[in-house]
């Protein structure tokens, strides 16, 4: 097996007593979406900048694309790719001539305009970087960050601010990062972005990881319940209908519902009942627990700063 593109053991980060990561363990495989996420105050922010090697550890051992990011060489740097939450490139010079500079500090970088075609700025590469809109600079952010060809690609909040339609061009830039082999640290607040991109996820809460796994996955692990959701068929009572659900069923507006951790055995005695009784469950839906749900179920108690 391939080493992993960024291996992580009990990192820990003290600012004073204020101890802000306690000893985390994860590894980022290559060539996967990896969403890193938590509220305010999780401690992500000083996990990442300790990955990036802006900021020291106090303990643990890291190790980024085989080296320790607390003591980054030139060679490295060129294997890595920043896209920041913030950044402000002069607004004078158009979007070429912004990645034909940051093109010329790495030692192989990319073709400046495969960078405009692949961000989609095609039509904007003459424009002035102080012209465009909050959705084009972010692309043009991503550029900058994939220019030097990086092997792996730190991307902060990539769609904060962006339309539902530009969010979506936005994923399908990272899918593509994803098919040229890039492996992509992302970190985001939207938990439908993580859901859609991430290949693997980890929640941070209060400096420790609470969950990882994959996100379509971590609901079963963690033992949330599936919501199953149906219309009262005509002439069949709620007190009937107990007697088939062995769960607590929720009654509202000639609709009823329960929650249950084993949907598929549920539903095969709830539609095996209404065979039987020649009954139509008109509406039935089963709802399992979306990346959002597990977010707040294990974050919840996390004071927001």
């Amino acid at each position: 097996m391939a080493e992993a593109a960024i291996a992580v053991r009990g990192l820990r980060k003290s600012y004073g007593k204020h101890e802000a990561v306690r000893g985390i363990d994860f590894e980022v495989q290559r060539g996967e979406v990896f969403g890193f996420l938590g509220p305010n105050g999780a401690g992500k922010t000083t996990t990442i900048e300790i990955l990036e090697g802006y900021r020291d550890r106090t303990g643990g051992d890291v190790s980024v694309l085989g080296v320790d990011p607390g003591r980054p060489t030139r060679a490295w740097r060129n294997r890595v790719g920043f896209v920041l939450q913030e950044s402000e490139p002069d607004p004078t010079l158009t979007v070429r001539e912004t990645l034909t500079l940051y093109a010329s500090f790495y030692t192989s970088p990319r073709s400046v305009d495969e960078i405009i075609e692949l961000v989609g700025l095609k039509d904007k590469a003459d424009a002035r970087m102080g012209t465009l809109s909050g959705g084009q600079k972010r692309r043009a952010d991503v550029g900058i960050g994939i220019v030097g060809d990086p092997e792996l690609i730190f991307l902060d909040e990539p769609t904060t601010g962006f339309d539902p339609s530009a969010r979506r061009g936005a994923w399908n830039m990272i899918q593509g990062l994803k098919q040229l082999g890039k492996t992509i640290f992302l970190t985001t607040h939207y938990m439908d972005e993580a859901q859609h991109l991430a290949d693997r996820v980890v929640i941070l809460r209060q400096g420790q990881i609470v969950a990882q796994g994959e996100p379509d996955e971590l609901g079963g692990g963690m033992g949330s319940a599936s919501e199953v959701r149906f219309r009262v068929p005509e002439g069949v009572t709620i007190e009937q209908l107990q007697k088939i659900v062995r769960e607590k069923l929720d009654a509202s507006g000639g609709e009823v519902s329960f929650r249950t951790d084993n949907a598929q055995k549920a539903l095969f005695e709830l539609t095996g009942w209404a065979e039987r009784q020649h009954v139509q469950l008109a509406d039935l839906e089963v709802q399992r627990p979306t990346l959002e749900d597990i977010f707040l179920q294990l974050t919840q108690e996390q004071p927001e700063s």
